[in-house]
């Protein structure tokens, strides 16, 4: 089994993974979005995750990116 070169670093709704989606790319950091129930209502089937999305970076900016995230959870708890 291959090694994906991208690891998962946040999961949210929408609302927090477009706020960690534009901290990474304030810092050149070009995340991808995986929307799993998106995917599964296009195709027809029902979804348990309705809203949430995950969150991917290339392993080179992993430590970085693990920041950023972090940076963005502490203004998000600091402003609740």
């Amino acid at each position: 089994m291959s090694e994906s070169e991208y690891t998962k670093i946040y999961y949210g709704n929408f609302i927090l993974v477009t706020r960690v989606k534009d901290a990474l790319e304030k810092e050149d950091i070009i995340p991808i979005i995986k929307d799993e129930g998106e995917s599964q209502r296009l195709a027809g089937y029902a979804s348990l995750n309705q809203g949430f999305q995950e969150v991917f970076v290339h392993n080179d900016e992993l430590e970085k990116a693990n920041y950023i995230v972090e940076k963005v959870k502490a203004e998000m708890e600091a402003s609740a």
